[in-house]
This record gives structure tokens, sequence and C-alpha cells, in this order.
């Protein structure tokens, strides 16, 4: 559920489809699915819900449909003095548990009242199975919010979905996939059908088999429709892990990176506003500001953002020599506009000063340079050395697990002396626990020790048999080094994936258009989901 980076319309791009489309049937949805409950009533909102829902449905929107008081599903439930009861969470076991100890809770009690499960997306078996032990089957009622894709801006459309990483890759939890593939079915009967579907990886092959069964069940849905989206790519995560593990230099992606973009909105604090509250800003083609830096080197936005203050500022001092006519059209016309991007432009410079004094204290160029010698692969022991150094000072423990993965993929796992020494290391900068994490990496295939002879082949174990026990070590060594280094380097090299050429300004450059620029946010959730 991850979502991609917009870029500023070519001319000659055909209109995009309106992908409003998608919020404005999951808003009518749910104002149905709430009628359906008639009278006053609270409502339960898991809280990774609330986000994407603020995004569809305002408080407003719901107060008029009875919704009387808005609670968070958590730990310790708050207490309803409500009749009615409705609940809106994810296909999660825990969430179900939540409703049933309302429910027997108020048993115990003695009390009646109405209880209505709303999954979103969809219902899992799994939660019909709790509610059946939990004895509470039959009092609850229960429905789907078919609430799969949210647009995030006009080419970004997310699923919004955290957990798909670790379900799927970490525990091989193949339960979102029909999800997936249901959001692509909602896809292609609004915007299709789609001429043609590529696919990469084991999961995007079960998306588009179970789509296809789908289509064939719903036969007729979008025939004879001009279709707007013609190609869709399904690619799976794990087919390209270094592209996400790069550190970002594009304005989109250090925002998220210092900020967390969520949901399409950030919340920027009081050092970015300049007084003593934070303000939540959409990040979209809407806002004007941003839509022009989002994309570009963060080298080149300052002075981008400086010339644009001038320029404002330029348009305010024409007020000057007016006439009344005339400022009373400035009034009317220009001058709320301009205040508006006034105070965007003041939030995005705060912003560039929080990132700038960030990355000035975690040696930001250094980390650039250690990364480009990662994906290039030269001085590996020198970038050895700026990984210890940064697990030793504490940097950060999820940019110092980065690294460690970047190390470990481009290398095609680290061999176990080096392993085991920056394993312990970590551990004893940033505690114990994180042991856990090392073993879930491992799993993955994210952070891997080297196993000597592995990548023997048949010719060379018959080689090996040839020579002496010791010359055939010092041979394996040599050989599985060789087929180690071939592997992402190999890719690399063969698509041009690292920037060279005429093109290429340095590690940190803002011409190249390498792996580390290519990438936008919402890339480092998915290694979080891991600690």
């Amino acid at each position: 559920g991850g979502g991609g980076m917009a870029s500023p319309g070519h001319r000659d791009a055909p209109e995009l489809p309106d992908f409003g489309l998608l919020k404005r049937l999951a808003r009518d949805q749910l104002v149905y699915l709430l009628e359906q409950l008639p009278g006053k009533k609270d409502l339960f909102i898991e809280a990774d819900l609330m986000s994407p829902l603020d995004r569809i449905a305002n408080v407003s929107l719901l107060k008029q449909h009875e919704v009387d008081k808005l609670y968070r599903v958590e730990a310790k439930p708050a207490r309803s003095s409500s009749d009615q009861l409705c609940f809106l969470v994810r296909p999660r076991i825990r969430s179900v548990k939540f409703v049933a100890d309302i429910v027997n809770a108020d048993k115990v009690a003695g009390r009646t009242r109405k209880y209505k499960i709303i999954f979103s997306p969809q219902k899992f078996y799994t939660c019909e199975r709790i509610l059946e032990e939990e004895g509470i089957y039959g009092d609850v009622t229960w429905d789907e919010w078919s609430f799969y894709l949210l647009p995030l801006d006009d080419d970004i459309i997310s699923m919004e979905l955290p957990e798909f990483f670790r379900d799927y890759f970490l525990e091989g939890n193949q339960c979102w996939i029909s999800t997936v593939s249901q959001a692509l079915q909602l896809m292609s009967s609004l915007f299709g059908p789609f001429t043609r579907t590529y696919g990469i990886g084991r999961c995007a092959k079960m998306v588009h088999e179970i789509w296809r069964e789908i289509v064939e069940e719903s036969e007729g849905d979008s025939l004879g429709r001009k279709p707007e989206i013609g190609q869709v790519f399904l690619m799976d995560r794990d087919v390209d892990y270094v592209t996400a593990l790069c550190s970002q230099v594009v304005y989109e992606g250090l925002v998220d990176d210092t900020f967390r973009i969520k949901c399409g909105s950030v919340d920027f604090g009081p050092d970015v506003t300049s007084s003593d509250r934070s303000i939540k800003v959409l990040l979209n083609a809407q806002d004007k500001v941003f839509s022009e830096i989002r994309n570009e080197h963060f080298s080149s936005v300052f002075g981008f953002l400086s010339q644009k203050a001038r320029n404002l500022q330029a348009q305010y001092d024409r007020r000057r020599g007016m006439d009344i006519k005339q400022m009373k059209n400035f009034v009317s016309q220009e001058l709320k506009g301009l205040k508006q991007e006034h105070r965007l432009l003041s939030l995005h410079i705060g912003a560039c000063e929080s990132i700038m004094k960030k990355k000035t204290k975690q040696d930001f160029q250094e980390l650039l340079k250690t990364e480009h010698a990662l994906l290039e692969g030269f001085d590996v022991r020198e970038s050895i050395g700026f990984i210890e150094e940064h697990i030793n000072r504490q940097v950060s423990p999820l940019e110092s697990l980065r690294l460690l993965c970047l190390l470990s993929i481009t290398e095609n796992g680290l061999a176990p002396k080096d392993y085991r020494f920056l394993r312990t290391q970590y551990l004893q900068s940033y505690g114990p626990e994180h042991l856990l994490t090392f073993h879930n990496l491992k799993r993955l295939g994210l952070l891997t020790e080297q196993v000597p002879g592995e990548t023997l082949t048949a010719v060379e174990s018959k080689v090996s048999k040839l020579v002496t026990d010791r010359a055939a070590g010092k041979l394996s060594d040599a050989f599985s080094s060789l087929a180690r280094k071939s592997n992402f380097r190999a890719i690399s090299k063969k698509l041009g994936l690292v920037g060279t050429g005429s093109g290429e300004k340095g590690h940190d450059g803002s011409r190249r258009c390498g792996m580390m620029l290519l990438f936008s946010p919402r890339s480092r959730a998915w290694l979080e989901s891991m600690t």
C-alpha cells in the first residue's frame, strides 16, 4: 500500500482520470452504512483509519448522519452512554476482541444496546470466527465499507495498508492479496478496462490471478467503455529494496524523512510555523509552492524559495502606485491568493531550515558519499567504518539499520565476522531489544550473513577436488566473493541504475538521476514495521 511521487504534467500527456470519484464513492457508501443504524449513535474508530476517514468525511458530515460522539478504539475502551454503538475497524483479531469486550461487559451488566461493526475495506473469515468464539455472533450486525483506495493527489492513489508489508513479506500471511485484487477491480470498473497488465514478483502474480477471476465473474461491467487507464504495472516491494533504502534528496522525500508524511499531509511543529502551535498541511498539487519544489534536489530549493519570496514582495509593492479602483480590484481579486501563497512560502522555508539543521547534525554529505560507495561497490571497508561510527554515535536507530541493510544487499550479505561485529555494536548502542529486529531482517533477506561456500557451482566444486583442502578454501572464498559481487551490481550496471556519464555531478549533485533521486516518500515505513 505505498504511493508514488507526482510529476509535473507534460503538455502532451493525456488528462488524468478524475480520481476524486473514489472519494465520492467511499463517502456515499459510508453514509449509507451509517443510515443502516437509524437514530443517534456513538462511533468508535480504529486509530489508523482516522487519517483516511478525515480525507473522506469530516466531523460535520458524520454529525449530519446522527453520529453523536466519536471515540478511538484503544486498549482501555471509553464509556459510552449511547444505546447504539457503531465500530469502524480494520479486519483484525484485536479489533473484534475490543468489540466483544464491550458487548460482553454489557451482558454482565444486563444492558441491551444495538451494535454494528463496519469492517474496512473488507471482513476476513477470522473475524467471524472470533465473533463466534467470544459468543457475540448473534448480538452484532456487521457490514463492509469497501474503501480500498484513497487519492492523495491528482496522480497518487494509496491503499493506506501499512501492515501489508509485514503481514505478507515477513509473516507470509496472504490475507491482503484479495484486498489488492478488489482494489484493482475497482480501478478497472471505474477507469478501465485496462489494455495491458504487467507484473513482477510472486505477490503480483497472485493478485493478478485473483483479479482475473473477479473480472470473469463480473463480466460486462466496463464493456464498450473507453479506457482512461491503459497499462497497469504490478511490482513486489522485494524486487527492489535498494531504491527505498537510499537517502532521499528531493524536497518531498526530505520532508517525509524529517516530519513523516501521513496520508498525504504533514504536521509542521512550532519550529517550522514560528508560533506556539502545529499546523497540518496537505501536500499535493493544490499547494502551488510545494508542487514546484517537491521533485527538486534539495540543494536548489532554498534558492527557488527566496526568489519566490522576492517575486511575492514585488507583487505586494504594486499597491503603492494604485488609485482607489485599482486597489479595490487588487483586494478583491489578488490579495487572498497572495496571502495564501505567503503563508505556504513561510511554512516551506521553515521546513527547509528544520531539514537543514537535522541533516547538518547527521553529517548528510558523508552519508550520501557512503551510500554512493556502496552502490558502486568501492571502499567497502571504509563504508563499514562509517556505519560503525554511525551506530556508536547513536545518530538514529532507524538510519543505522537502513545503512546496514543497504550494505547487506549491495554486498549480497555480510561476511560472518562483520555481521557479528556490527550486530553486537548495534545492540550495545541501541539496546538488546533489537535482537528480534535482526532476526526479522534476516528472514526477509534484508540483512543477512554470508554462509561460506554456499555460492559454489558444480564446476567450482570439481576444481576444489583437484587441489588441497587449504587451497580449496581460498578458492571457494574467491569464487563466492565473485558470485556475491555480481548480483545487485550486475543488474545495476546492466540497467544503468547508478548515474554515470555526462549528466553526473558527484554523489550529492542534483543532476545525477541515479537510484537515490528517483524514490519518493513513504519508503521507510516498512523498515520501521520490522523494529
